[in-house]
């Protein structure tokens, strides 16, 4: 219960921040009185899955706090201003920081072209995480449906934006407390924590047949190879135009 009030108070403590127009400045953005990483460091030690939290360049981190534009009290500016992004389970899960050696995209230049087309700009999405098998999560701000500010899912399944149920805050809490196995059951396969070792967090799993197809349905007839997460999320948009998901 402890736990959930913390995510509801950090919750809120950064969204009002975001919907702003007005770009504020790095040091009205960091939180000195109540910073949120310590709150994120507790989920941590208490987290069922691998965290591996990525080094943190000072520099890159004023930068991405400021192109984001969320306060360092609240998880997302916690988390883009405290590491160079977060990997889950192995690495099949990558939650974007600000970037480091091992995981160069950060959270806000991720989203330049894709989100937005300037920084300050308000988008109507916000991609924050993805998955080695290729697909996307990101933050609701009126695209996907009328929960606004809750994490949808482009499953590489099925190719659609899927409701989670729940916020950034739920969503960081879930990657580190929940069945992962679960959620990606018929999804991954015998070999996938071998396999990822050797994948850039840059990058994802393109497979072939798709899984989205009949074919790709069944484990044992897919041939994968690694390729750069940008050219996966465009071939996926691509894809959901041709298939009318747009």
């Amino acid at each position: 219960m402890k736990q959930f009030f913390l995510i509801l108070i950090l919750a809120c403590s950064g969204r009002a921040v975001f919907a702003q127009y007005q770009m504020r400045t790095v040091d009205q953005l960091i939180n000195r009185k109540q910073p949120g990483w310590p709150v994120i460091m507790k989920w941590i030690d208490s987290a069922n899955n691998k965290v591996e939290v990525l080094p943190v360049d000072t520099l890159k981190a004023k930068d991405a706090l400021y192109k984001t534009q969320v306060t360092t009290r609240s998880v997302m500016g916690a988390i883009v201003f405290s590491t160079g992004g977060i990997l889950v389970d192995n690495g099949w899960i990558r939650i974007l920081g600000s970037g480091s050696p091992k995981m160069k995209r950060s959270l806000p230049d991720w989203n330049k072209g894709k989100a937005f087309k300037e920084f300050g700009d308000r988008p109507e999405f916000f991609l924050v995480a993805d998955d080695a098998a290729g697909g996307y999560f990101a933050i609701n701000y009126g695209s996907f449906g009328k929960d606004l500010e809750n994490i949808y899912y482009l499953s590489p399944d099925d190719l659609k934006w899927e409701p989670m149920d729940m916020t950034y805050e739920s969503f960081i809490w879930f990657c580190f407390t929940g069945d992962i196995d679960k959620f990606y059951e018929g999804i991954r396969w015998k070999s996938w924590q071998k396999d990822i070792q050797s994948l850039s967090a840059d990058a994802v799993f393109h497979f072939n047949p798709p899984l989205w197809s009949k074919e790709g349905k069944d484990v044992k007839n897919r041939v994968k190879q690694p390729i750069p997460a940008e050219e996966q999320f465009s071939y996926n948009l691509s894809l959901r135009k041709q298939m009318s998901l747009e």
